[in-house]
């Protein structure tokens, strides 16, 4: 794995002169944010060797080199799911890589149900904590040698980007609220018991990915920030079928608000 890891990393440095160190990976329905991107280089996941290739509608599949808030920034528009048949080491395999193009900063976005009783469809919630529900661990096998085999995990998402984020959300009239996510398995949509049960353990929003790239991230010593958008609820008495359309649709609406967020804190850290 770590020759592939170089290999992917020294294709990517030999066909692009951009060297960002903020990557941002945009979560289901989230694409739209790559068109705020000045575009230097980007390349479909096909194209690069030893990447793994999307297949979830909504995740496009390309790696982009641009600007964004006056900054260069390495952007993953579509990432990869364990419950779509990878393995864990595949899931977090474009975090090794990004390790190895220096990058120090990761923004995760993604598509959340929302559990918390003052949730509403559409609300930008600040990622403080999460909880890992994955069957398997990214951190599993021989370690890497970025980080210790046992990793601190105390502040996995950074404070001061929260509180900067914090601070441009009040400047700029945007809504945000605060919560522990909750990473799943997936391909299923929760019941309205495993909702209660996963409110009763301490989570706001539940979601298919982001913990584990998050932790490889952490364990590579790469600050991370974290935003989701909150497309469906699992509050009861607010529960209805969902479908991934529906997903798309609400997140769609609210990305202009992301993308504020996430441009005027890169602006301020780059």
């Amino acid at each position: 794995m770590l020759e592939q890891i170089k290999e992917t990393a020294q294709w990517i440095t030999e066909h692009t002169t951009s060297r960002p160190t903020t990557a941002v990976i945009l979560g289901t329905g989230l694409g739209r944010l790559a068109q705020e991107i000045e575009i230097i280089d980007a390349f479909p996941y096909s194209e690069i060797p030893n990447f793994p290739i999307s297949t979830v509608e909504g995740h496009s599949g390309k790696l982009i080199f641009g600007l964004l808030g006056g900054k260069e920034v390495l952007a993953m528009q579509g990432r990869f799911h364990f419950y779509e048949g990878y393995s864990m080491k595949q899931v977090t395999f474009p975090i090794r890589v990004m390790y190895e193009l220096g990058i120090k900063n990761l923004f995760v976005s993604n598509a959340a149900g929302g559990m918390h009783p003052d949730f509403e469809i559409g609300d930008l919630m600040l990622i403080t904590d999460h909880i890992n529900f994955f069957p398997e661990h990214p951190l599993n096998g021989p370690n890497f040698p970025t980080g210790p085999r046992f990793p601190d995990m105390s502040e996995t998402y950074d404070r001061a980007f929260l509180d900067m984020a914090r601070a441009i959300a009040a400047e700029k009239g945007i809504k945000v609220v605060e919560g522990v996510y909750v990473g799943v398995q997936g391909p299923t949509f929760e019941t309205p018991a495993e909702y209660r049960m996963y409110r009763i353990m301490g989570g706001d929003a539940v979601g298919m990915s982001t913990v584990p790239e998050v932790i490889v991230a952490h364990h590579c010593g790469i600050r991370t920030f974290g935003i989701s958008i909150i497309t469906d609820l699992g509050v009861e008495g607010k529960i209805v079928e969902v479908s991934h359309e529906e997903v798309q649709r609400a997140a769609n609406e609210v990305q202009p608000l992301m993308a504020e967020i996430f441009r005027s804190l890169i602006n301020r850290i780059a």
